[in-house]
């Protein structure tokens, strides 16, 4: 089969699976399962960039993913004026002699002789660390304490949601570009290590710091590109509408919601896919392929490697930002406590290797498939322990454990699927051409 029919195959397959389930269970679970799938897609389509064009081996996904969330926060919420006049212009302070500490110390690393430059570096660091901490500690309890249970943070600029997407993307670029100058001469497993460690480093933040988004109290309620659906249920021409079409005002509008939440997130996809494809076959793409299969050679031609990592680095990064700030807005709340190395990183890897990896489609293609198994698997383990356990009689040991065991489908199911893949077709399901 060549490589354009066993696309077309994999793809019309998957559209079976999404269209078998709006009609087996709902057409609200169907859309729901295509708008992840279309962030997943999107976050696959991210990580290819970095594994697939330079064989960079970023395990931090989940940490670009949040900043992506957190950016919907800091962009579309309403600022909340009793915080910042409580101590939101001593967190900025607080925020901006760390910057210069920090920037102090590099400048006198460079400037004093090696033999007072440690020296000197760490009584900037010392001093400076003091003087952050009493300017900026203050600020924080201040802000924590208006309404701490509704808000005690500072809100964001009350800007339209839509601007937060690429914001989210430029907030894990800007991230990534840091980690990326300090870990990118790494080799590929200490890399991996790097920005695993980081990404954790980025979550605890955002679970600890309150006045930043809220932290495990959360934040709820944000703005949304598309209506509510009480908005349309009120709407007396678009509950005649739904009338015509037999369908019910509260159906009618959770459908139009998610159909709505659909097109945008496919028009982002299909713009991002367009522009890896123009990357892949523009001659920066053949020489970071190159860079990827022989980086010896690669700098033995004069080609800046190092340069070249940090640039499709920050690159797939952003775009995993974006994917972060759909995915919260989708949610409508930002929870840091449910980003988890297994959902955000463990699985988009997964994606990659089975769609393929440095096929664009492929990763495309491995974000739809592998999220409906990760959504499907379990109810569909359910009805098979269901029918299995029928004929054994209640409380038997035997089928209590096969019942309680329904919830490891999921992790069994994706190691499965990735050991087939890797035995039987290596390369992936869309093989890089």
């Amino acid at each position: 089969m060549t490589g354009s029919l066993r696309g077309f195959f994999l793809a019309a397959l998957v559209l079976v699976l999404i269209v078998g389930t709006g009609v087996l269970q709902s057409w609200n679970s169907a859309l729901l399962i295509l708008n992840m799938g279309l962030v997943s897609a999107i976050m696959a389509l991210g990580v290819n960039l970095q594994w697939g064009f330079a064989g960079l081996f970023n395990v931090g996904v989940m940490g670009f993913v949040a900043l992506g969330g957190l950016a919907v926060v800091l962009v579309s919420m309403p600022p909340v004026p009793e915080a910042w006049r409580a101590g939101g212009f001593g967190v900025l302070a607080g925020l901006a002699l760390g910057a210069l500490t920090i920037a102090a110390a590099a400048l006198a690393y460079t400037r004093f002789a090696r033999r007072w430059r440690g020296w000197a570096v760490a009584a900037i660091l010392l001093a400076g660390f003091f003087l952050y901490r009493a300017v900026f500690d203050p600020g924080v309890a201040a802000v924590e304490s208006v309404d701490a249970a509704a808000t005690g943070y500072l809100g964001g600029l009350g800007l339209p949601v839509l601007l937060a997407w690429p914001v989210g993307g430029l907030l894990a670029a800007g991230a990534a570009w840091l980690i990326g100058k300090t870990a990118l001469g790494l080799r590929s497993d200490y890399l991996a290590i790097a920005t695993l460690g980081i990404a954790e480093i980025i979550i605890a933040v955002l679970k600890n710091e309150d006045w930043l988004a809220r932290g495990v109290k959360n934040v709820i309620g944000l703005p949304r590109p598309v209506p509510y659906e009480i908005d349309l249920q009120n709407d007396p021409g678009f509950v005649e509408r739904a009338a015509g079409f037999g369908v019910d005002p509260t159906t009618a509008s959770t459908l139009t919601v998610k159909f709505g939440y659909g097109l945008l997130f496919a028009a982002v996809l299909i713009a991002l896919l367009a522009l890896a494809q123009l990357a892949l076959k523009s001659p920066w793409g053949r020489m970071m392929r190159a860079i990827r299969d022989n980086e010896t050679a690669a700098r033995a031609m004069g080609k800046d490697v190092t340069r070249r990592h940090l640039q499709v680095f920050v690159l797939g990064s952003a775009i995993c930002g974006i994917a972060g700030a759909m995915m919260t807005t989708l949610d409508g709340q930002l929870t840091p406590g449910t980003y988890q190395p297994l959902r955000y990183t463990f699985l988009i890897w997964v994606m990659v290797i089975v769609g393929g990896s440095g096929n664009n489609f492929g990763a495309v293609l491995g974000g739809f498939l592998i999220w409906f198994l990760w959504v499907q698997v379990e109810p569909i383990g359910q009805a098979v322990m269901g029918a299995v356990t029928a004929g054994m009689a209640d409380g038997t040991w035997l089928k209590t454990h096969l019942q309680e065991s329904v919830q490891h489908m999921r992790l069994l199911t994706m190691g499965v699927i990735l050991l087939a893949v890797l035995r039987f077709s290596p390369r992936g399901l869309l093989p890089e051409r």
